[in-house]
């Protein structure tokens, strides 16, 4: 099947991204070496020009694709997948955590992703806009992974969006999550500096790793760590679940837990995720990073979700200027992890 002209704009989660590998995140199904036949042809063009393979793409940037040809199973994915999209989405009201004029803020569940495409249908902001029909306008200003929850914000005003997304790249934002891992993080452990790079695994898969500081594909990525609790005896989740726990899990327990505070001054990617699975902690429940014999033995008791979330968001209002810190409670699959109640650090 010969795939058309297409005109690709970048969003904000492909940003610094080479060329290459934002194109073959695009074009799954179509060989490398054609990928980088047509960049080196200048049929590829971003914002109407010639660019290499290296070139790092930006937000807003225009990439167009020459028609390429595609396998007939990709043809048929593409096909079901363009049949999904063209379903309208089902409306869903999400709890509000703030509203007013200007934004609304709301606490995004695990297993939601919050906008369609990448072989999901449909998102929070699909499903949003279905439920309020008299919006005008309704913009995401980030984004969480699919299987992280907490506080997610949305611009109600064109106006809203620019500010907000500004102090975002400005990084004038806090942006504080929770995530659980096994045994006991140092405490002297509080800064991880460690560059970033995204790529494509074997089957097409968005993969991110550390790389050296040297390294011409890495991104500059600063997470901060603090220990909320240390959780030396087994969770209350253990002591209440019926049968023998799976020795994995016992091990783990033995050691006990640790409920980390992590606050992202850089917003790459799976940040969180790479920087924590590096230092030897991945996040309990990480089912791309994490520790999957202790997984899946966690999951036999009835923990099926990654333990990361975004608990606390701060910034300034798009429209005022005030101060605003909005949080959000564990919940209620996470909460049974933690042995007392939750109070954001001063």
């Amino acid at each position: 099947m010969l795939r058309q002209v297409a005109q690709l704009i970048v969003d904000e989660e492909s940003v610094g991204q080479r060329l290459d590998n934002f194109l073959m995140r695009h074009l799954k199904g179509v060989p490398k070496s054609h990928v980088y036949r047509i960049i080196r042809s200048g049929e590829v063009r971003v914002n109407k020009g010639r660019a290499s393979a290296e070139t790092r793409v930006q937000v807003g940037d225009l990439v167009r694709l020459p028609p390429v040809r595609v396998s007939p199973r990709m043809a048929e994915k593409e096909q079901a997948m363009a049949e999904r999209v063209a379903s309208p989405a089902p409306a869903r009201l999400f709890p509000i955590l703030f509203e007013d004029d200007e934004l609304l803020a709301i606490d995004k569940p695990a297993g939601v992703a919050v906008h369609g495409g990448s072989g999901v249908s449909f998102g929070v902001i699909e499903q949003l806009r279905m439920a309020r029909p008299g919006a005008p306008f309704l913009e995401l200003v980030h984004r969480l992974d699919r299987d992280t929850s907490g506080v997610l914000l949305v611009a109600k005003k064109r106006s809203a969006l620019k500010a907000l997304q500004d102090q975002f790249r400005g990084r004038e934002t806090g942006k504080t999550y929770l995530a659980l891992v096994a045994g006991q993080w140092p405490g002297n452990k509080k800064v991880l500096d460690k560059p970033l790079h995204k790529y494509l695994d074997e089957i097409g898969e968005r993969r991110v790793k550390v790389v050296s500081r040297d390294d011409p594909d890495g991104m500059k990525s600063v997470t901060l760590v603090r220990v909320n609790q240390l959780l030396a005896q087994r969770p209350s989740c253990f002591l209440e679940s019926a049968g023998a726990v799976p020795a994995r899990v016992g091990n783990a327990a033995a050691t006990g837990f640790s409920l980390l505070e992590v606050t992202i001054k850089t917003g790459r990617t799976h940040q969180i995720r790479v920087h924590l699975a590096s230092e030897g902690f991945p996040i309990v429940g990480d089912d791309k990073y994490g520790d999957f014999e202790l997984n899946k033995n966690l999951h036999k008791l009835g923990f099926k979700r990654m333990f990361l979330h975004a608990w606390r968001l701060t910034l300034l209002h798009p429209k005022t200027r005030q101060e605003l810190t909005f949080n959000a409670s564990l919940p209620e699959e996470l909460a049974p992890w933690v042995q007392q109640p939750l109070i954001p650090a001063a």
